[in-house]
C-alpha cells in the first residue's frame, strides 16, 4: 500500500481491487445512494475510508446472496439507525429464502420443458422444428 492508503483511505481503484466490486459499479452504488459520497483528494479523486470498505463488502456479499438492491437499502437502513433486531433481519431474510425457493421450482420447470423440446428436436435439415413449433404454441 502506498502513503496516501496507509494514512488517509483508499483510491477507487484500490477498493476495487479489495472489494472485487468492479469501478463502474461503486460509482453506481454512490449514484443511488446506498454508498455514501467519499471524501476528495486534492486533485479530486475519491478516497474511501474503512467504513465505506466494510459497507462495500457487505453490499457486495448481499448482492452475492441474491438480495435486491431495495432489500439491501432497507438492510442498510437498519444497520445505518442502529434500530433493528435479529428477528427483523430473520424476517427478512426468510422471505428472500422463499422467493429463492420459488425461482428454483420455476428454474426446474424451465429445465424440463426446455429438455423435452431439445429431445423432441431431430437436428435435420427439414424446415419443420418441434423447438420453433413449440415456442409458437405459447
Amino acid at each position: 500500500m502506498d502513503v496516501i492508503t496507509k494514512t488517509r483511505g483508499y483510491l477507487i481503484g484500490q477498493l476495487s481491487n479489495l472489494t472485487s466490486v468492479n469501478i463502474e459499479t461503486i460509482r453506481y452504488y454512490e449514484r443511488i445512494g446506498i454508498m455514501p459520497k467519499p471524501d476528495r483528494t486534492s486533485g479530486g479523486n475519491r478516497l474511501y475510508n474503512d467504513r465505506q470498505l466494510k459497507r462495500l463488502v457487505f453490499i457486495r456479499r448481499s448482492r452475492e446472496l441474491g438480495f435486491s438492491i431495495e432489500e439491501i437499502r432497507a438492510l442498510l437502513k437498519m444497520v445505518d439507525g442502529s434500530n433493528f433486531s435479529c428477528a427483523e433481519v430473520h424476517a427478512m431474510t426468510t422471505e428472500h429464502l422463499t422467493s429463492v425457493k420459488k425461482k428454483i421450482a420455476s428454474l426446474k420447470k424451465l429445465e424440463k420443458v426446455l429438455s423435452s423440446m431439445a429431445t423432441q428436436c431431430s437436428r435435420g435439415d427439414v424446415p419443420e422444428c418441434p423447438v420453433v413449433d413449440a415456442l409458437f404454441e405459447g
